[in-house]
């Protein structure tokens, strides 16, 4: 008998102890084992090409059987490696029962590559809302001017370029209640700006007690966002004269407008704007408030 092993040369080992004094007596099988799973018998062109070598030189009959072991197949029912990867929870905890269709790419991966791959493209494009964003402003910079601003009684006006969604407007109100939080807060300060004034190249520092002796800014009040078809407003009391609040607030609509909705312009001060309708209140006439 030949016993061959995967950590071993494949080399045949023929015991001749017992027949010095005849000739090779025939033997019957080859065995391979591999691992340590539940063997099958198969048929193997290499093994059987070896044992008919050794037929013509020692003048033996040889039949091999070489014995492997499967790791996907098993004998009777035969699974495929693809109902493998469905209801298998792996080592890191991921479950593909919940979703079936990840776990029917992963499981025809092996079985075929390229359907796999088209399956893949098929899933990224039906769910690529969910996985990009895309904008959906606009390119171009919103304008920005002053009209006779004053910081303690004025409105600021919006132009957008089409008449804003529920979405849009829940997230410039969301916005503007955040600017308000921050500055009623005291949080643009541009009296104390230690860290944005001084040089990154080495440890920062700040300093405790000069930051607790500026002189505090608070953001007052603000009333409701008023929107009229493309048109809005809304009336701000910042009480002191703090150009940083602006800045703030003309940053964050700047990036609204180039990802989200588009605004044309944003103008502060002024009591008059353009087609804006001093008494229009009416819902039909594209009118709404917002509570900030």
């Amino acid at each position: 008998m030949f016993i061959l092993n995967t950590c071993a040369p494949i080399l045949p080992v023929i015991d001749f102890s017992r027949h010095l004094n005849n000739r090779l007596a025939p033997f019957s099988a080859v065995t391979l084992s591999t691992q340590n799973h539940a063997p099958r018998l198969i048929r193997t062109p290499v093994f059987v090409s070896q044992a008919q070598k050794l037929q013509g030189e020692v003048g033996i009959d040889v039949d091999v059987e070489v014995e492997v072991e499967d790791e996907d197949v098993d004998v009777e029912d035969k699974t495929t490696s693809r109902k493998a990867y469905r209801g298998r929870r792996s080592e890191e905890g991921k479950d593909y029962d919940k979703d079936p269709e990840f776990a029917d790419i992963l499981g025809s991966c092996l079985d075929d590559p390229q359907r796999a791959k088209s399956k893949m493209a098929d899933r990224l494009k039906n769910k690529r809302d969910k996985i990009l964003h895309t904008k959906t402003g606009s390119a171009t910079p919103v304008k920005v001017t002053f009209n006779k601003f004053d910081f303690s009684n004025s409105y600021i006006w919006f132009e957008f370029y089409n008449a804003p969604l529920e979405r849009d407007v829940s997230l410039i109100c969301d916005a503007i209640r955040a600017w308000h939080i921050i500055g009623r807060l005291g949080g643009c300060n541009s009296m104390n700006m230690q860290l944005s004034q001084s040089h990154m190249d080495k440890r920062p520092s700040y300093d405790v007690i000069s930051g607790a002796n500026v002189t505090p800014t608070t953001f007052y009040n603000t009333g409701d966002l008023e929107i009229q078809d493309n048109l809005a407003r809304i009336w701000v009391d910042i009480g002191t004269t703090e150009p940083l609040l602006l800045d703030v607030l003309i940053n964050a609509l700047t990036q609204i407008s180039s990802d989200f909705v588009g605004i044309k312009q944003l103008v502060f001060g002024g009591s008059e704007f353009e087609n804006w309708k001093e008494n229009l209140k009416s819902e039909d006439a594209g009118c709404s408030v917002h509570k900030i």
